[in-house]
């Protein structure tokens, strides 16, 4: 059994000492080097079982994958989305597996933490209280409802929206309603939620969150058609993608009426353009892309991968396996 690192300079950040020491042990890593894309064309891990990577995975055709890789039976990519790269292994019958799980940790944490702010005002309440008078501040302020039983939209029931909605729900008893064309009826009772349309989530909810796949159905899914009907102080948060919304739609919504705010933690492009109207709006809040795995918080995603290779090593059933059918509609 053998094992390689592949994915560029991220792979001594994500994977600790620990990790590393651990899959040298039990899956036969060569922890000396990390190879790159014409290292594994060129057949210097033809004798791979199992192939270990993060940010920065190559991306390989069926072919060079078949003549590069012939002996490969999986690869544990240890970050989130692996759309880039996942269908030619799955077309050669290599199994692939992916740290979404962990990746979605710090991003509901944030969501969850960004929407309970917002319930209650916190950004433009923050920006108005550097007016030592702190007027305007009491005023917008006196215009939320706080976060007991306000209704709170989530756009979007993969894996990080149904934690968010879940959350919401067990620790802060809010309503949620959810907008997802692919979720159960069974699994929205289950999460004790309410689906609902777009149209509604967007003019009934104090606070609307993205978290939407990144696919090409759902860029410029959000417009003005949905921004104009927000409530005159109710929130966009955005920490799914950028590409889904139609930037000027929101300018527009936002200029319109200045009680309304957007958090967005990302934008397309990333950071916004130059001259973007995003930097001048006061009731816009930028953050640059924070609410997923940062930090030492990336270590835990190889750690998932870890697990996941002993699960799959022992014959005992994996939890984060990529198929074909997920690819379709996953971010």
């Amino acid at each position: 059994m053998k094992s390689y690192l592949t994915g560029g300079p991220a792979i001594r950040r994500v994977y600790p000492e620990s990790v590393l020491a651990a899959l040298s042990a039990e899956a036969g890593l060569d922890a000396t080097s990390v190879l790159s894309a014409d290292d594994l064309r060129a057949g210097r891990a033809a004798d791979a079982d199992w192939l270990f990577s993060t940010w920065g995975m190559p991306e390989l055709d069926a072919d060079e994958i078949r003549r590069g890789l012939p002996r490969l039976r999986a690869v544990f990519y240890a970050a989130g989305s692996v759309q880039y790269f996942a269908r030619p292994f799955l077309d050669c019958g290599v199994r692939v597996f992916s740290a979404w799980g962990a990746n979605a940790i710090p991003v509901v944490e944030y969501a969850v933490a960004q929407i309970v702010l917002a319930n209650k005002g916190f950004f433009q309440c923050a920006a108005l209280s550097r007016d030592p008078a702190g007027r305007e501040a009491r005023r917008h302020f006196a215009t939320f409802p706080g976060n007991y039983g306000c209704r709170v939209g989530i756009l979007g029931a993969g894996m990080i929206g149904r934690q968010v909605a879940r959350r919401l729900v067990r620790d802060y008893r809010l309503e949620v309603l959810v907008y997802d064309p692919y979720y159960a009826d069974e699994k929205a009772r289950e999460d004790g939620v309410r689906k609902a349309s777009l149209d509604e989530v967007f003019a009934t909810s104090q606070t609307i969150s993205n978290h939407i796949a990144n696919l090409p159905a759902t860029v410029g899914m959000l417009h003005y058609g949905l921004f104009s009907r927000m409530l005159p102080n109710a929130t966009f948060l955005n920490t799914g993608r950028g590409a889904q919304v139609v930037e000027a739609d929101l300018v527009r919504a936002l200029r319109e009426e200045p009680s309304r705010t957007a958090v967005l933690d990302v934008t397309l492009p990333e950071p916004p353009q130059e001259g973007s109207p995003l930097y001048a709006l006061p009731n816009v809040f930028l953050t640059p892309h924070i609410a997923g795995s940062a930090g030492d918080e990336v270590q835990r995603m190889s750690e998932y991968m870890l697990e996941e290779f002993r699960r799959v090593a022992s014959g005992a059933s994996a939890l984060y396996e990529v198929t074909p059918a997920m690819l379709a509609t996953m971010a």
